[in-house]
């Protein structure tokens, strides 16, 4: 997994009449049809796919992702309840591959919310006002963003920083970029420790071998 410690990229805003969408589930993410693969890599062609697509196949130009000016964002913002729905894992696959690493939204799903951690992914919760304040400067000429996570300070556009919360065992994991396996990985010696101390004082718990 690829550590996080400072993003600086475009921001590109989920909006719906004026408003951030909120309840952007994971099959609004990608729906389904996109599900058939366990690779990771070319899922971003079904990132948001009702959203950016008409009925036709062809891009809506309309679609923020679609825009020139937010084509290669790295941040996304949206409304509350961000990444709702099934648990399905390829929705942070999906927004990794389009190069997106942190989500800003009011809150998010709890499983969504697990797995970005566990691919590389920064979700920062701050209260709606925030966002849409955030989302607002994002839509102005200067889209640029800087997020510190060492510092767990959001800088905007205009050079307002904004703090955010983090766990800190959460935090660490990103900032040496550290998925589960990895982090179980750095105990390895303690681990060999251990067995090898079961495997002399309990030798019965061991696998015949023929």
């Amino acid at each position: 997994m690829k550590a996080f410690t400072t993003l600086t990229s475009t921001a590109a805003a989920l909006t719906h009449h004026d408003r951030l969408m909120a309840n952007v589930d994971t099959d609004m993410i990608i729906p389904k049809q996109f599900l058939k693969t366990t690779e990771r890599e070319g899922l971003s062609q079904g990132l948001f796919y009702e959203l950016k697509t008409r009925a036709d196949g062809s891009p809506d130009p309309d679609f923020v992702l679609n825009k020139p000016a937010f084509q290669s964002a790295g941040i996304l913002i949206a409304g509350e309840n961000f990444g709702c729905g099934s648990s399905r894992e390829h929705a942070p696959w999906a927004l990794l591959d389009q190069g997106i690493t942190c989500v800003i939204a009011p809150s998010f799903a709890d499983i969504f919310h697990n797995n970005c951690y566990k691919n590389g992914i920064l979700p920062i919760a701050l209260p709606y006002e925030v966002c849409a304040a955030l989302a607002e400067q994002a839509g102005g000429a200067n889209h640029k963003f800087t997020v510190d996570l060492e510092r767990q300070i959001i800088t905007s556009p205009d050079g307002e920083e904004i703090h955010f919360d983090v766990d800190e065992g959460r935090k660490a994991s990103l900032l040496e970029g550290l998925d589960d396996i990895g982090l179980t990985l750095t105990a390895e010696e303690t681990i060999a420790t251990f067995e090898k101390g079961r495997k002399a004082t309990t030798p019965w718990l061991e696998p015949a071998t023929s």
